[in-house]
C-alpha cells in the first residue's frame, strides 16, 4: 500500500472529527505522523468511537464548535495554520433531515461556505477535500453507476444539501481559491460500515444495538441496494486525493467517487445475511408498519469509481465479506471490553494498510 508519507509532520485540519468517519480519520492521520487539529460538535452518540478509542490523545488540538459559527470556525482554522483540510462535518442522516431541514441545509451548505471563506484568509492552506456523498446525484433508480459527470440533485434535504455543498465547493474553487493556488476537490463515497458507529438509522449501528439487547433488528427496506464498503476504504481515497492536491496537481481539483466493486453493491437483506455468518446472534425482521410510514429514500444507489481507480490508483482493499468480518469483530470485542477499542481500531487499521 502507498505509504502516504506526505502527511508526516504536516498540519492537517479536520472538521467533524468526533463523528464515526472523522474519528477513524483522526486516528489514521495521527498514525501517519500528522499534526491533527479538529473542529467538531461534541459526540452525537453515547457511546462514541471518539471517546472509547481516546482519539483526542493522538491529536495536536481539539476544538468543540459548530460549522454554522463562522467566527469560531475561522479562529480554529487560523490557529491550526494547516496545509491540508478534510471537511467531514455534516448533518449526515437522511431521515433526520426530514425532521430538521433548516439545520441540515445550514450545516451542510453554509458550513461549507464558512470553511472555504476561512480558507481564503489562511495562506498556509494548499489543499482542501470536501466530503459529500453518493446521494449528491439526481437519483434515477437506474442499474448502472453514477459518474462524476452525472447531474447533481436530491429529493430529501440531506441529499440536496450535499449536492449544494458540491456547488459551493465548485464556486469557491473557480471564483476565489484557484487564483491563490489552493486546490479544492470533492469526494463522494458510498455507505460506510465499520466498528464504532452508533448513529441512528444506520444499518450496522442498528444491528449492533439489537444484538446487544438480544432483540431482532427491525428493518424497513430489505430490498434497498447501496454501495457498501468499510469506512477505511473511503478514508484511503480521501488521503490519496489530499496528498495529490497538496503536491499541486491542479487537474485533480474536481469531484471523485469512491465506491465498492459492483459485486458488493447489494440489498440490505443480503448484507444482513452475510453479516450473520460473522455475528451468529444477529436476528432481523421486516417492520411492515415502518415501511408504510417511511419518507422517501432512494432504492438503488451505485457509484462508478473508474476515475479514482485510474487517476489515483485507488481501489477497494477489502471485499464486503472482509469488511463485515472486521465490523463484527470490532463490535463483539468492544462490547465485551470497551477498553480494547483503541487497540483493536489500530490493529484493524494496520491490517488494512498491510
Amino acid at each position: 500500500m502507498h505509504a502516504l508519507s506526505c502527511y508526516t509532520g504536516r498540519s492537517v485540519f479536520l472538521t467533524g472529527h468526533t463523528g464515526f468517519k472523522g474519528s477513524w480519520m483522526a486516528m489514521w492521520l495521527s498514525r501517519l505522523g500528522a499534526r491533527v487539529s479538529g473542529y467538531a460538535l461534541p459526540c452525537a452518540t453515547s457511546p462514541a468511537l471518539f471517546t472509547l478509542a481516546d482519539v483526542e490523545a493522538g491529536m495536536h488540538a481539539h476544538h468543540h464548535g459548530d460549522v454554522r459559527d463562522q467566527a469560531a470556525l475561522t479562529a480554529a482554522l487560523h490557529a491550526a495554520q494547516p496545509e491540508i483540510i478534510f471537511h467531514l462535518a455534516a448533518q449526515p442522516l437522511v431521515r433526520a433531515s426530514y425532521d430538521q431541514p433548516v439545520q441540515t441545509w445550514a450545516t451542510n451548505v453554509m458550513g461549507t461556505v464558512h470553511l472555504l471563506e476561512a480558507v481564503r484568509a489562511c495562506p498556509s492552506v494548499r489543499a482542501v477535500v470536501v466530503v459529500t456523498t453518493d446521494k449528491s446525484y439526481e437519483n434515477r433508480e437506474w442499474l448502472w453507476g453514477y459518474r462524476e459527470t452525472d447531474p447533481l440533485g436530491g429529493h430529501d434535504p440531506y441529499s440536496a444539501s450535499k449536492a449544494g455543498a458540491e456547488l459551493v465547493a465548485a464556486s469557491y474553487r473557480q471564483a476565489f481559491l484557484a487564483r491563490s493556488g489552493v486546490l479544492v476537490a470533492t469526494a463522494r463515497a458510498g455507505n460506510v460500515i465499520g466498528g464504532g458507529d452508533w448513529s441512528m438509522d444506520r444499518l450496522i449501528a442498528d444491528a449492533a444495538r439489537a444484538a446487544a439487547t438480544a432483540q431482532p433488528l427491525r428493518i424497513r427496506s430489505p430490498e434497498a441496494t447501496r454501495p457498501w464498503q468499510h469506512v477505511l476504504e473511503s478514508l484511503h481515497g480521501y488521503l490519496l486525493l489530499g496528498e495529490r492536491l497538496w503536491a499541486g496537481e491542479q487537474a485533480l481539483a474536481e469531484a471523485f467517487n469512491f465506491g465498492p466493486a459492483a459485486t458488493d453493491n447489494l440489498p440490505v437483506a443480503e448484507v444482513l445475511t452475510r453479516l450473520q455468518v460473522h455475528w451468529p446472534g444477529l436476528q432481523w425482521e421486516v417492520d411492515e408498519a415502518a415501511r408504510e410510514q417511511a419518507p422517501h429514500e432512494a432504492r438503488y444507489l451505485y457509484l462508478d469509481s473508474a476515475k479514482a481507480r485510474q487517476v489515483l490508483s485507488w481501489r477497494p482493499r477489502w471485499t464486503l465479506d472482509e469488511a463485515l468480518a472486521a465490523t463484527a469483530e470490532w463490535y463483539g470485542t468492544v462490547q465485551r471490553d470497551p477498553h480494547l477499542a483503541r487497540r483493536l481500531s489500530e490493529q484493524q487499521l494496520d491490517r488494512f494498510c498491510s
